[in-house]
């Protein structure tokens, strides 16, 4: 049994680093559990094989937090590269550009899919789906039903292995809310056309022009942040799997048990505990048994794998990914490594492309050999066109499991009845970042959910909403670059508990 801690941060990810090297900044103490043995960042980690780095996912640095934008560079002051933002959709033997080309779009679609397009928007304005329910409603009422079939259904559904009608309405409403079908149009008119968009910056929302990119990944913010923590005072521990929770209401302590990747185990106490470990496997460690616990299993989760595939050097490709909607092939996004940085190519040279297959942790996909996998990505790569499936002289697959919480009809209901409990029995347990909070956070409202935590925890009391990020405010990839803008952000923090 080690001294008491004042606070124990489960996961070095985005959230629990920020809120550690916030706590641990400031001299406050703190000790950080990472399950992982190798990497921190979770799924903003950089893999490496054989000096070619990968970005779990993409992570593109832009935020309207200045407080987030700040601690970027000061974590990462000399290490940044701006990048150019360019990603296509695939779909039907066709290349879109994302955001859309009006006169590529109607090119491709053809004038009587154009019109239909218009037609089905028009009748979906004037006969809306009343308190729309799924995400397939919401979309149909904003964009019309053949735009949803063709730009929504098909990658959605690979995202999320379940039908449109089946996901809550709270997922698109979180993820596109702002975006607009005549702002669409209007912005691809003017990409179109060439021109710049207006003085007042009425373009499409969620769509950035730049973003700007650690030069070796995202990891190497992660790896920078935990290297000052330990130089702060703070510790963090790899390779230590939380199995076990307690909390004693007389003391008001925690007693956190770990295992190492030896079999040995650890037991640590701490006045305070951060988590952002996946709510189902957090409550299922505390003893004794939640009365939520059943709502917590209950909560599910998206698992994806990426097929590297490392050839010869191809014609160049500028797309930093590329949204595959075509439903006859299985990859739902294809990443181009180079075109991040090309820091992330060992030779300087190579093509490196990163096929992402959507899936559940278990199922066929997720359990078949490398091998397998590998000969699929090439298939499809050669398939869609991407790279000559010959050139390919070596290969690797990256899992990543619980990328994503699934909004199902249930979720809401089960994190509500989570948090409820953990308000009135465990005051002292604080769930940060996208799996703790079983919200799906970008990489910078992660950060704030660990950095407010941390600040609450300085305090004393609480002084954030910290539930209140990603809801409180618009938040977009908006501007030519959501970096530099977020300088003069009107969205600052949530606003402080009345």
């Amino acid at each position: 049994m080690n001294d008491i801690r004042e606070t124990l941060v489960i996961g070095a990810g985005p959230a629990g680093l920020t809120a550690g090297y916030t706590l641990a900044k400031n001299g406050r103490d703190v000790l950080i559990l990472e399950h992982d043995p190798v990497y921190v960042g979770g799924i903003s980690r950089t893999a490496n094989y054989k000096g070619f780095l990968f970005d779990i996912g993409g992570h593109r640095f832009f935020s309207k937090s200045k407080e987030i934008v700040d601690l970027w560079n000061e974590i990462l002051p000399d290490d940044f590269l701006e990048r150019p933002r360019l990603s296509r959709i695939y779909y039907r033997g066709k290349f879109y550009a994302y955001p859309l080309k009006a006169f590529e779009a109607l090119k491709n679609l053809g004038l009587f899919e154009s019109a239909r397009c218009m037609a089905s928007f028009g009748f979906a304005k004037l006969f809306p789906v009343k308190n729309p329910r799924s995400f397939h409603e919401w979309v149909r009422n904003q964009f019309g039903e053949r735009l949803f079939g063709i730009f929504f259904k098909t990658y959605t559904e690979k995202v999320w292995g379940m039908g449109c009608d089946e996901i809550s309405a709270d997922w698109a409403a979180q993820r596109i809310k702002g975006l607009s079908l005549a702002a669409a149009i209007i912005d691809a008119l003017r990409r179109s056309l060439g021109l710049r968009k207006g003085a007042n910056g009425d373009g499409a929302k969620s769509l950035i022009e730049s973003f700007r990119y650690p030069r070796r990944g995202p990891g190497m913010m992660w790896e920078e942040a935990a290297r000052k923590i330990k130089g702060f005072g703070g510790e963090l521990l790899m390779g230590r799997a939380v199995v076990g929770l307690r909390y004693d209401e007389a003391s008001k302590l925690w007693t956190v048990t770990a295992t190492r990747g030896d079999g040995e185990v650890e037991t640590f106490q701490a006045r305070h505990v951060l988590s952002s470990a996946p709510v189902r496997e957090l409550m299922n460690a505390i003893e004794p048994k939640p009365l939520s616990l059943f709502n917590a299993r209950d909560l599910k989760y998206r698992d994806f794998l990426t097929v590297v595939l490392i050839g010869r050097p191809q014609k160049e490709l500028p797309d930093n990914w590329v949204y595959i909607h075509d439903p006859s092939v299985k990859v739902g996004r294809v990443q181009n490594f180079n075109s991040w940085s090309p820091e992330m190519i060992a030779d300087g040279v190579s093509t490196c492309l990163g096929l992402e297959y959507f899936c559940f942790e278990g199922d066929g996909v997720w359990s078949s050999p490398d091998s397998e996998l590998i000969e699929l990505a090439k298939n499809e790569i050669a398939k869609i066109g991407l790279m000559d499936p010959g050139d390919v002289f070596d290969a690797c697959v990256v899992r990543q499991a619980k990328a994503y919480p699934v909004y199902d009809e249930a979720y809401a209901d089960n994190v509500r009845a989570v948090r409820l409990e953990i308000a009135t029995r465990f005051p002292t347990l604080h769930l940060i970042g996208r799996n703790g909070m079983h919200k799906y956070n970008n990489q910078d409202h992660a950060m704030m959910t660990g950095m407010l935590s941390a600040l609450n925890i300085m305090a004393g009391k609480a002084v954030y909403d910290v539930w209140r990020v990603n809801e409180d405010a618009e938040y977009s990839e908006s501007g030519m670059s959501g970096a530099r803008e977020a300088l003069s952000s009107e969205r600052l923090v949530p606003r402080k508990v009345a």
